[in-house]
């Protein structure tokens, strides 16, 4: 293992960054606090990051492009799975360094599988140990490190807490160090390569992933059809899609109640983040099976993307 911080001052560097590590450890949450701004959703539920997206965060001397995607996991029997693994796997691929990130307070069989993967990658991997301020008492954050950073020969070894920000500028110097010299890569007012249209699908998805329960939030997409701005604001629509009446049911609930309440959350989430007025209204369709349907898939962008 390698701490050693090389300077960059001397040269410009890019090149994308991405994050590997199970579901639910806390890599959009990174993301989104080193960029400055909420690209990815969150939530506890585990495979919230469908897609592969890239959040870019631009410094003076460098320009980082993280590379969002889903969480690698074993549980791959239908199709969406298979897609959300590809779309893993292909950030692996475009990366010029991986983040194979951890929870601090668990290790599982699938972390293992994921550095299994890691071993033989090209480029450098580096570990990031996530909710560091869950460890208690401290004196036990040493043999763990110690102990995760013998896993495999990782470059560097930061520990960190996204949720606070805790050590977040180590792991940018570490970042840095570690990518090659050249031009940016992205226009430096960027920061994410994603549509505005794009994340308002997503900000109404985490909404209803946070309102709805069990097996529903899974078994659901959103399709924003029109965005229109106009000088009151955006007027949007969108339709969630779910697999079975029973489910289109529960997103309505008695007399629509849950549906207004989850239209409610998504309209303000959305305001906040375009910073402008917004008017939403939402549908709820059913498509049969979707998620387990290689054409609706596609049709829903779930092409490994």
């Amino acid at each position: 293992m390698n701490n050693t911080f090389v300077s960059t001052a001397s040269a410009y560097r890019s090149g994308f960054v991405a994050l590997a590590g199970r579901p639910n450890v806390g890599k959009s949450t990174l993301v989104n606090r080193v960029v400055g701004q909420k690209i990815s959703i969150v939530t506890r539920k585990p495979q919230t990051t469908r897609h592969r997206i890239h959040g870019i965060h631009t410094r003076p001397d460098g320009q980082i492009v993280f590379i969002d995607a889903p969480g690698i996991h074993q549980s791959g029997g239908r199709a969406i799975n298979r897609e959300m693994n590809r779309a893993a796997l292909a950030a692996l691929d475009e990366a010029d360094l991986v983040l194979f990130v951890v929870d601090a307070e668990r290790w599982t069989p699938e972390d293992q599988a994921v550095v299994e993967r890691l071993r033989h990658h090209p480029h450098p991997v580096g570990l990031v140990v996530n909710k560091v301020d869950r460890i208690k008492p401290k004196q036990k954050l040493l043999p763990l490190l110690d102990s995760l950073s013998r896993k495999m020969d990782f470059a560097f070894v930061v520990p960190l807490s996204a949720q606070r920000g805790d050590n977040i500028d180590a792991l940018e110097r570490e970042i840095l160090a570690h990518l090659p010299t050249g031009e940016p890569l992205f226009p430096e007012e960027y920061v994410t390569d994603r549509s505005e249209r794009f994340l308002v699908g997503e900000l109404i998805r985490e909404q209803l992933m946070l309102h709805l329960h069990q097996e529903i939030p899974y078994a659901l997409t959103v399709e924003v059809e029109s965005f229109k701005r106009s000088d009151k604001g955006v007027d949007i629509g969108a339709v969630i899609w779910v697999e079975r009446d029973s489910q289109k049911g529960m997103v309505i609930g008695a007399q629509g109640q849950s549906l207004k309440r989850i239209g409610r959350a998504a309209r303000l989430a959305i305001a906040e983040n375009l910073g402008e007025s917004v008017h939403l209204e939402l549908w709820v369709k059913v498509k049969e099976n979707w998620t387990n349907n290689p054409g609706a898939l596609e049709a829903f962008g779930y092409d490994g993307t």
